[in-house]
């Protein structure tokens, strides 16, 4: 039998009565919109557009050399591959 979780706020803290008052408090005190800030959603642009997806299968070692180069630079492994393809087309658009 699974037990039905409270609400959790943004910061993962428990919504309870006492957190529903101040906040119907703090509504009714007024807000001030020019605090308010807009959140966007999702993963940041790359460029000037949203980016695509394409799916890429390896074999096992040069996964696992991928993965070592992405620890050793500490950047993530998508971004190995971009800086590979980059500089691919770049060295090959001069031929």
């Amino acid at each position: 039998m699974t037990t039905k979780r409270p609400p959790l706020t943004v910061g993962g803290r428990p919504i309870t009565n006492e957190l529903l008052k101040k906040a119907a408090l703090k509504a009714e005190a007024g807000l001030d919109v020019d605090r308010l800030v807009r959140r966007t959603g999702g993963r940041p642009l790359l460029g000037s557009a949203p980016a695509g997806n394409i799916s890429v299968r390896f074999p096992p070692g040069l996964r696992d050399q991928l993965r070592e180069r992405a620890q050793a630079e500490h950047v993530a492994e998508a971004e190995v591959i971009r800086r590979a393809v980059h500089e691919y087309l770049e060295r090959t658009q001069a031929s």
